[in-house]
């Protein structure tokens, strides 16, 4: 079992040992639901799928609900799958079995953190790419500050080269902050405390891995 599931409260600090302050990203991991497990014999591969955060059985699909009901649980609003769980795991994969976050993770350990980052809209070059802009307002460049400057070629192609860096939808992507460290896990509050930002707005999903 390589990871759990998660919700993004918000960020806050903490004191280190040492008296350092350290920017924090608190996230309510769990508890996590076994819905399914695939063995070798039958899938073709080893993997567990989990389920987390309970939904309202009116607005879950009928196939949906037979699946939960097998594993003896209400519905979910996520449900992930995790291949190739580590052997170490395997006494906690079985169906219906919940899974929290001091079962994955402990103090001081490092994970992979997956998020869908904050949607931008539409953004120009230099909020997008972090451009300069064309520069002073000399030479009767008043309305070209923001700009990205000349992109195209001449006689030969007559057109903007595939892949240039130009203005564009930004954000909503799926994104991965690595080696994140685990400050501090609250498991009565089924929170974690990790250093650093992690993906996503508050109240987004949040994949942990290990």
């Amino acid at each position: 079992m390589p990871g759990i599931l998660g919700r993004k409260v918000g960020m806050t600090s903490v004191f280190a040992a040492d008296g350092q302050n350290i920017a924090v990203t608190v996230i309510e991991a769990g508890p996590c639901v076994v819905t399914q497990v695939k063995n070798q014999e039958s899938d073709g591969y080893r993997a567990v799928q989990i389920a987390f955060q309970d939904k309202k059985e009116k607005n879950t699909p009928n196939p949906m609900v037979g699946h939960f009901k097998k594993a003896n649980t209400t519905p979910k609003r996520y449900v992930i799958e995790f291949r190739d769980f580590r052997q170490e795991f395997d006494g906690m994969v079985e169906l219906g079995k919940e899974i929290k976050v001091q079962d994955i993770f402990n103090e001081g350990d490092f994970l992979d953190a997956v998020g869908t980052s904050k949607g931008k809209g539409f953004q120009g070059v230099v909020k997008r790419y972090g451009f300069a802009g064309v520069g002073g307002q000399t030479h009767g460049q008043h309305n070209r500050l923001r700009a990205p400057g000349s992109m195209g070629n001449a006689s030969f192609a007559s057109r903007v080269i595939k892949g240039k860096r130009l203005p564009g939808r930004m954000g909503g992507d799926r994104v991965k902050n690595t080696n994140l460290k685990v400050v501090k896990i609250l498991a009565e509050q089924n929170l974690i405390l990790v250093s650093g930002s992690v993906p996503g707005s508050k109240n987004s999903m949040i994949i942990l891995q290990k």
